[in-house]
């Protein structure tokens, strides 16, 4: 899922992660992903609820060293 996609992509495969808990979220997260694109380092957006899609959260988890990230930047609500 891509939010925020006024933003300018930069360039190259995502070295950040930033995950939120839900779509409501964003408005609190989206300062992470405007900061990560001012300075220029490639990232994506991902909402994933670790209450409602624990597995999924496991998974993303699991797999981020393998896809390329170096970071997770994760936020969300009172749930």
């Amino acid at each position: 899922m891509t939010l925020g996609s006024d933003l300018p992509p930069p360039n190259g495969p995502p070295l950040v992660g930033v995950v939120m808990g839900s779509r409501s979220d964003w408005e609190t997260m989206q300062v992470a992903s405007q900061r990560l694109a001012d300075l220029g380092i490639a990232h994506e957006v991902t909402v994933v609820s670790a209450h409602r899609t624990p597995d999924r959260l496991f998974g993303y988890a699991e797999a981020a060293c393998g896809r390329g990230l170096r970071a997770i930047i994760a936020g969300a609500g009172g749930a």
